[in-house]
């Protein structure tokens, strides 16, 4: 659907160029960054409207019910900088930010040569024995270093850094544009020094003037024991020195879980999966499952044990982080029924389903079975609200 660009600046079809002219001016004013600064997206939409209506070409678009600026070839760089390079595209980047300026009517100043780090990331795998134990991991990482020629002063041997020639020390070069809005100040961040106010002659031969190199280095990490997937471990000022030498970024290491072959773990919870042979899922058994600190749980298989049932030993799960507190294990027991046996083996399930005489029946909502909280319940449960 095509934008309504008379309706932006609040008027109609048929308006003539002086009442659009008159019509910009004023919404202009009213959205200006010093009197509205939340209204950016405002402004560049009033000023595009009025690029596109001062335009003939694209007014007859307009007037035909079409948009000039929709789709490939439309005519014009759409709301992002619909003035291209230049004009008032450069006023926005100086009211917003772009391109590093100040603001209006004024700037920052020089932004020192010598600036922080940013902070670096690496990763690290740990199976489940490490995460339940903690471990220290050795990493290597890439990053910049303190170059060791200069020290972080960027120069070589004794020179000194020059007041920039261009910006005479300011970091910012301003100049003044004609606009609608009249005569406006731009600020921007100077070419030649990038903003610091000062360059380097004769700069470091190793560091070439940043005051730092890139290297890789390689340092252990000690990951507490119960971290989740996805946690980080922050190493405070082990990150990339900042330009000029300046202080270190921190470095974090984010921890993935590797992939368990017995168990899933859900927080601080361990889930298991046990086969208990029908037999003893009717006589009742206990089974020793060796964990993952190196402890022994005991699961208790009841007389009678249903396929499905899941028994709960409290306190041999995964220990949670910073409290040594331990999860529970969870044990799905699956009970499993012969798929072979022999003449003898038949014989005797033969005499048991006589000695138990439980028959086949049909489960309804109101038998003991579905009572009980059988396949019925689970099933009834499964489809509920579809």
């Amino acid at each position: 659907m095509a934008r309504d660009y008379y309706g932006i600046l609040g008027l109609s079809q048929g308006a003539s160029d002086q009442e659009i002219k008159r019509a910009y001016r004023k919404k202009a004013r009213e959205l200006h960054p010093d009197v509205n600064p939340d209204a950016e997206d405002q402004f560049k939409e009033v000023t595009t409207a009025y690029e596109v209506l001062s335009d003939p070409e694209k007014r007859r678009i307009v007037d035909a019910g079409g948009d000039p600026l929709a789709g490939p070839g439309g005519g014009g760089g759409g709301f992002g900088d619909p003035f291209g390079s230049g004009g008032l595209g450069d006023i926005f980047q100086t009211f917003f930010g772009g391109g590093g300026g100040g603001g209006f009517g004024g700037g920052r100043g020089p932004r020192g040569r010598v600036r922080p780090g940013e902070p670096a990331l690496v990763g690290v795998t740990l199976d489940l024995a490490e995460i339940a134990e903690g471990a220290r991991k050795e990493i290597t990482v890439d990053t910049a270093i303190l170059c060791d020629t200069c020290k972080g002063g960027g120069t070589r041997d004794k020179s000194k850094p020059v007041t920039c020639a261009t910006c005479k020390g300011a970091g910012e070069i301003q100049a003044v544009q004609r606009s609608f809005l009249g005569q406006v100040m731009t600020v921007r961040e100077c070419p030649e020094c990038r903003g610091v106010g000062e360059t380097i002659p004769d700069p470091c031969l190793k560091c070439s003037g940043d005051g730092r190199v890139r290297s890789r280095r390689t340092m252990t990490v000690k990951i507490p024991a119960g971290v989740q997937h996805g946690m980080r471990v922050r190493l405070s000022g082990q990150g990339e020195v900042g330009p000029g030498g300046g202080p270190a970024g921190d470095l974090y290491v984010e921890v993935s879980e590797a992939t368990d072959d017995v168990f899933v773990r859900d927080g601080d919870d361990l889930h298991c999966t046990v086969r208990v042979p029908m037999a003893d899922a009717a006589l009742g058994t206990e089974i020793d499952v060796e964990t993952v600190l190196d402890s022994t749980a005991k699961v208790t298989v009841e007389q009678g044990t249903q396929p499905g049932t899941v028994v709960r030993v409290r306190g041999h799960g995964m220990p949670h982080l910073n409290t040594g507190m331990r999860g529970d294990l969870h044990a799905h027991l699956d009970v499993a029924v012969p798929r072979k046996m022999d003449a003898a083996q038949t014989d005797l399930l033969k005499k048991l389903r006589e000695a138990v005489g439980d028959d086949v029946e049909l489960v309804t909502a109101k038998s003991k079975a579905a009572a009980n909280g059988g396949l019925f319940s689970k099933l009834r449960n499964a489809f509920a609200g579809r």
